[in-house]
């Protein structure tokens, strides 16, 4: 059942409604992994690091929503369940108990990372079908590369 009609043309709907959906995922467990390294992290920069992966989530949390309302807006169903989320992250997993600061910063690294380089992806085949979703990915990418900056910056 479609409930809203897009203007995009069917191949393209399906190109940025992918582009959409994989951002949402990607969003979703970065916000999971961010809390999950929050919870757990230890060692001496413990406080830094706890404060900055709280960052990280009201960021990938903020953009989640928009990502899911863009896809929404356009007459795509976003998919944020924990299933859909597990098979379809970039991001992998983390480590079972207490998490050093130091591995909580490269954890961090990685996911960014991972996260970042298919953004960019989603950005290219995004900019002739749909330049609105091509500027709400360009928005939260930026975002996202400040936090790989700073999380990169811990670890030099």
């Amino acid at each position: 059942m479609t409930v809203v009609k897009s203007s995009l043309s069917d191949a393209d709907l399906k190109t940025v409604g992918n582009a959409l959906q994989g951002a949402l995922v990607d969003l979703v467990d970065l916000a999971l992994v961010a809390k999950q390294v929050h919870w757990n992290v230890v060692g001496p920069r413990f406080r830094s690091v706890h404060l900055q992966l709280d960052d990280v989530v009201a960021t990938a949390r903020t953009h989640s929503d928009t990502v899911a309302e863009r896809a929404s807006a356009i007459g795509v169903n976003p998919d944020g369940r924990a299933a859909t989320v597990a098979s379809g992250s970039a991001i992998g997993s983390v480590p079972e108990g207490w998490i050093k600061d130091t591995d909580a910063v490269r954890i961090l690294v990685d996911a960014l990372a991972a996260v970042v380089t298919r953004m960019r992806e989603r950005i290219a085949v995004t900019e002739e079908p749909d330049p609105v979703t091509q500027d709400i990915l360009i928005g939260l990418t930026a975002d996202l590369e400040k936090h790989a900056w700073m999380f990169q910056a811990e670890s030099a």
